[in-house]
């Protein structure tokens, strides 16, 4: 089986699922796209993979990436081998310098581990053909702006500012998602 590798390239808010999101899939040596839909907690932990954050206390994938580091293990490369009923299947290749094991993963968990170890993201050539757009074909399906994502940091106070500036600058749309964070942290929204 042959693969591309793919990168991360956009993280957007979907406007139909108000705690989904699409992770675009970019395979440049062949002009392919990938949208891949994920909930918040993968997008927040990719984006902070991205932008090498790491939390006050380790969160699952920091966990996950601190036992490897501690038993020496090594991510050699992610694979995206499967697209079946609208759900992406991949695998990691774990080496310990000697033997190498092959584990079941969800697309989410293996890009963040991925861009945490510094590893390629290698996606099948069935499976970017049957779920690849055109770069472009997205735009005019995902918010312009690209979502913010919440921080596990973030304070209440921190929120409410953040919504005020957003109200005096009539962004509204923004406004009513740091509404549903701060609905979320203090425990009145069910999501």
């Amino acid at each position: 089986m042959s693969y591309t590798q793919v990168y991360p390239l956009q993280i957007s808010q979907t406007m139909s699922m108000s705690d989904a999101y699409v992770l675009v899939l970019d395979a440049p040596d062949t002009g392919k796209q990938v949208p891949v839909i994920i909930g918040e907690p993968e997008a927040q932990a990719i984006v902070m993979a991205i932008e090498q954050r790491q939390a006050r206390r380790p969160l699952t994938h920091q966990l996950i990436n601190n036992i490897m580091e501690q038993y020496m293990l090594i991510l050699k490369q992610v694979t995206i081998d499967r697209f079946d009923e609208g759900i992406f299947y991949s695998t990691l290749y774990i080496s310990d310098g000697f033997t190498e094991k092959r584990i079941d993963s969800r697309t989410s968990d293996a890009i963040v581990l991925a861009l945490m170890q510094g590893c390629p993201i290698m996606m099948a050539q069935n499976v970017l053909d049957e779920t690849s757009m055109e770069p472009g074909a997205l735009e005019d399906n995902l918010p312009r702006n690209k979502a913010q994502l919440p921080n596990p940091d973030e304070t209440l106070d921190q929120l409410e500012t953040l919504l005020r500036q957003c109200e005096e600058n009539e962004d509204y749309e923004q406004a009513a998602e740091i509404m549903k964070r701060i609905n979320r942290m203090k425990g009145n929204d069910p999501k």
